[in-house]
């Protein structure tokens, strides 16, 4: 079977889909690899880095003539539709709820596409889960930011001059992003508060150090594994439940996002203007609307002094990491869906049926 590596087209994007270390391990199963030339410079993989490995490189012509299958972080965009045969395999993040025109394109092509972000949350595909790969390292990369964007540091500190109080970090949705978030903030010395409409997430919250705000949810269950929206009830008791904290907070970080609809808003403009002079929030639902009302995409938005950062933060600025995970996770994937070098189209299997989103030009998932 041949396997080739596409470079990311997406502005902005340094990351790659398969590491030189991921590469040599599928190589050594009897894969063969084809890399986009430049394909990992980004994240710091030289093309001889991915040779060594056993791989070829080539142009990205030349990888849609010879390789079968198609690997990449982003969706497939125009310029790769254009090269798209009905032979070949996709395997990316589709976002296929929230984008019917590409699946629409891959279908006409009668070509057939596995979407990464589709994964089940079930045990036995924890280690393919490339959600949870990389909004962990996006938790940590929100903190970061924010210690960055606030004038104030995190710990308690004493000096000879006096005492400097820990800065306060509030943080919405308690997910693999959350999480995260919250053993971050922890480690620079915040005082740290969460919430969550999942209160399962309560004792996770709470192992990590975090305080949790508890508003009653009955009714309001996850569904897979994920948040689901919330009744506009829910909203308004959550609102009044996190007010006190969220005035007082130095830096909040919102994390909620519901799979194929629009970011839960959570934090209102009215509210962000009772805020403390100088707070930062980072809102990494940005690119679904957004957690916050202010928030802009890729912009930093200030509102009576409290800075406001709408971002889908940045796996790709912690590159050589973020990839590394993907491509483990992509490599547990291929080696589950195959066997002798070949697919096993085992339709009755939870992972294959939820991922396989187009077969043969016929769409499956909606």
């Amino acid at each position: 079977m041949k396997i080739g590596i596409l470079k990311e087209s997406h502005k902005g994007e340094r990351r790659v889909a398969l590491s030189p270390l991921i590469t040599q391990k599928l190589v050594d199963k009897g894969f063969e690899i084809f890399v986009e030339e430049g394909a990992g410079e980004n994240s710091m993989y030289k093309d001889s880095d991915y040779v060594n490995a056993g791989a070829s490189t080539a142009t990205r012509e030349k990888i849609f003539e010879n390789a079968q299958v198609l690997v990449k972080i982003n969706p497939f965009d125009e310029n790769d539709l254009s090269l798209v045969q009905k032979r070949h395999i996709l395997m990316s993040q589709l976002y296929h709820k929230s984008s019917p025109d590409l699946i629409k394109a891959i279908s006409e092509k009668g070509a057939t596409a596995f979407s990464m972000d589709a994964m089940p949350r079930i045990s036995r595909a924890q280690d393919m889960d490339v959600l949870s790969s990389q909004n962990n390292l996006s938790g940590y990369k929100a903190v970061i930011l924010g210690a960055y964007e606030m004038t104030k540091i995190f710990p308690l500190m004493m000096t000879a001059a006096g005492t400097i109080t820990p800065s306060r970090v509030l943080i919405f949705g308690v997910g693999v992003a959350g999480l995260q978030a919250i053993a971050t903030a922890k480690r620079l010395g915040a005082v740290v508060e969460a919430t969550d409409i999942r209160t399962e997430t309560k004792e996770q919250a709470e192992s990590l150090g975090a305080k949790f705000i508890s508003v009653d949810n009955e009714g309001e269950e996850s569904e897979g594994g994920y948040a689901k929206e919330a009744s506009e009830d829910y909203k308004k008791r959550q609102k009044e439940a996190v007010e006190e904290s969220l005035f007082k907070a130095d830096l909040v970080i919102t994390t909620a996002n519901v799979p194929g609809r629009k970011a839960p808003l959570l934090i209102t403009e009215e509210q962000v203007k009772q805020m403390k002079n100088g707070a930062v929030i980072v809102d990494l639902a940005a690119a679904q609307g957004g957690n916050c009302e202010v928030s802009k995409l890729n912009e930093t938005v200030v509102v009576n002094g409290v800075k406001v950062i709408g971002t889908k933060i940045s796996p790709e600025s912690v590159s050589t990491n973020a990839s590394e995970l993907y491509a483990k996770n992509m490599y547990n994937f291929i080696t589950h869906l195959t066997e002798d070098l070949n697919f096993k189209w085992d339709l009755e299997e939870e992972i294959t049926d939820e991922t396989l989103i187009v077969q043969d030009g016929v769409q499956r998932k909606n």
